[in-house]
């Protein structure tokens, strides 16, 4: 594994590679960023190509337009791709790793290298290898609250018998209906809803895992575990209408068992409304971390904003952890890096 210098004092040249709503955040957030420059703008859709980059995060014109070519994309010899697209397309990424530029990037399968794929994860890091480049992979959840908080509570213990993630998210504000009542099954009955386990389980074991090895306590097995709560009357939401008895939240534990018994917990709870038939704590959005162990600790994060601003603002948790990361990654050896890789990222604020 060949190493790149130490962390430089630069200016990095950064592609947003696609500006759906967290995408947007972090086209923003470049192109404000005192240490980097916006480089270029990658677009899937033919509406978005053409366009500037500043109309398509919100701002001012910056003279950058939307293209739809990796290619062109490549000729810009950025340092560093934030690669945002929804799913996640492995003949890209490689195609840009090998280029020569690195990436940081949302896409939740990277999050710890021996869950892929064995053939990806060869790929990946033969396109590393050959660009000499890094890619990281973050975001709010999984990321800051199941790697960055976990690792900040332990660097103060010396025994863990537990932890547990709890997520609280109220999604009675979102406009957004398709995803509410179409994939995510609000307004159901409860004997006709889509099981989010699975997905969960998939997306979140590998950041779980990514812990559980760094502490030396890997996890032997992972067990999941789904529930959902109908609404007592009839409710409107911004989204549209819930008949009473239809489905109004859902929680999904996800828990990695160790010698028999518990050690690791992620409990995510997402509801439309508060007024269900199940004795479930609902707590405003954010998490609620208990670690349990020497010393013990006992975490709650709240987002202090009012419901009806949640949607513009929370993209941002999930964008700005790469962005900040993208000096360490262009500094870091070639390869698929985790937040266990990589030093302590401090943000650049100046």
């Amino acid at each position: 594994m060949s190493q790149k210098n130490s962390l430089p004092s630069k200016n990095y040249r950064v592609v947003q590679w696609t500006t759906g709503n967290v995408g947007a955040h972090a086209l923003r957030a470049i192109i404000k960023h005192p240490k980097m420059t916006l480089a270029g703008v990658f677009a899937y859709s033919e509406e978005k190509t053409g366009l500037d980059a500043g109309e398509l995060c919100g701002i001012d014109p910056v003279g950058i337009k939307a293209i739809g070519n990796i290619d062109e994309i490549i000729d810009l010899k950025p340092d560093c791709v934030v690669y945002m697209q929804q799913g996640c397309n492995v003949d890209d990424v490689c195609k840009l790793l090998a280029s020569g530029a690195n990436i940081v990037t949302t896409c939740l399968k990277f999050h710890h290298p021996d869950h892929l794929d064995p053939v990806e994860r060869q790929r990946v890091e033969e396109a590393c290898r050959r660009g000499n480049t890094s890619i990281y992979c973050s975001g709010s959840s999984p990321g800051f609250i199941t790697e960055v908080i976990p690792l900040a509570l332990l660097f103060v213990m010396r025994g863990l018998d537990c932890l547990t993630i709890n997520e609280y998210a109220d999604m009675s504000q979102y406009p957004h209906p398709v995803m509410l009542f179409d994939i995510m099954g609000y307004g159901l009955p409860p004997d006709n809803y889509v099981e989010f386990k699975d997905h969960v389980l998939d997306n979140f074991s590998p950041s779980l895992s990514l812990v559980a090895d760094a502490i030396s306590k890997p996890i032997d097995a992972f067990e999941v575990n789904e529930e959902v709560a109908t609404v007592r009357k009839k409710t409107r939401i911004v989204a549209g209408i819930l008949e009473a008895g239809t489905i109004a939240a859902r929680r999904i534990t996800i828990t990695g068992i160790r010698d028999g018994r518990p050690m690791i917990r992620f409990c995510p709870t997402w509801y439309v409304s508060t007024d269900i038939d199940a004795s479930w704590e609902l707590r405003e959005s954010g998490w609620h971390v208990l670690a349990e162990g020497d010393p013990p600790f006992d975490v709650s994060i709240r987002f202090p904003i009012p419901a009806e601003q949640y949607e513009d603002v929370s993209p941002g948790y999930t964008a700005y952890g790469p962005i900040n990361a993208i000096p360490y990654v262009c500094a870091a050896p070639s390869g698929i890096r985790t937040t266990i890789d990589l030093p302590h990222i401090v943000p650049y604020l100046g």
